[in-house]
């Protein structure tokens, strides 16, 4: 596990993984919090948080296991 997170870490991987967050988080906010930011009511952070974080996660994690799994092959 320690070598998936090491090259999970890595600036490409980070920068990537970003990037996907970055509009996949916005697109899970408009869905998911579209009303209230419409409306002007209360926007719930922690959920905000939560739609940019999950695919952070997982497009690290996955980007990360590919690259493992390619150094292996090769």
């Amino acid at each position: 596990m320690s070598e998936v997170l090491r090259l999970a870490l890595s600036p490409a991987i980070v920068r990537n993984a970003l990037r996907v967050a970055l509009v996949v988080g916005t697109i899970l906010n408009l869905i998911n919090q579209g009303t209230p930011l419409i409306s002007g009511e209360a926007v719930s952070w922690f959920h905000v948080f939560l739609n940019y974080l999950v695919p952070y996660c997982v497009s690290s994690y996955s980007a990360a296991s590919h690259e493992r799994a390619r150094r292996r092959a090769g």
